[in-house]
C-alpha cells in the first residue's frame, strides 16, 4: 500500500556563520513508506530496492548502527570504484528512477543497517 512521503533536510549553523537551510523534495504520494534493516557481510552485499506495482520509489536514507566503525562503500554494481559513505551519519539519496538494486561494500559486519525508503 502507497503512502505519502515529504522528504527533507536540515542543515542548521552555529558559530561563525548562523542560520537555518532547509530543502524539500517533492513529495511522493506513492511511497513505500519502508523501513528495512539490513545486516552486511564484510564485501558486496545487494540491497534490493522494494519496487512493486503501485508504488514508486523516489528516496532512501541510509543510517548506520550507532557507533559503526566499519567503512560502508556505495556502488551500482560490485567492480565500481564506489562512493564511500559515513561510517556513522545518514545519507539520504533522491532517485529520479529507483534502481532494481545496488551494493553497499563493509569493511567488516555491520549489523542492523536502516534504509528508510520514500
Amino acid at each position: 500500500m502507497a503512502v505519502n512521503a515529504a522528504r527533507t533536510i536540515t542543515i542548521n549553523f552555529t558559530g561563525g556563520v548562523i542560520g537555518d537551510k532547509i530543502f524539500a523534495a517533492a513529495e511522493n504520494a506513492l511511497s513505500p513508506g519502508a523501513i528495512t534493516i539490513h545486516d552486511l557481510a564484510i564485501g558486496a552485499n545487494t540491497i534490493v530496492v522494494p519496487l512493486s506495482v503501485g508504488i514508486t520509489v523516489k528516496g532512501m536514507t541510509i543510517i548506520p548502527p550507532a557507533g559503526n566503525a566499519q567503512s560502508i562503500i556505495l556502488k551500482g554494481v560490485t567492480g565500481d570504484t564506489g562512493v564511500t559513505l559515513s561510517k556513522t551519519d545518514p545519507t539520504s539519496i533522491a532517485f529520479e528512477a529507483a534502481p532494481v538494486n545496488f551494493v553497499l561494500t563493509a569493511g567488516g559486519v555491520i549489523s542492523g543497517l536502516r534504509i528508510v525508503w520514500t
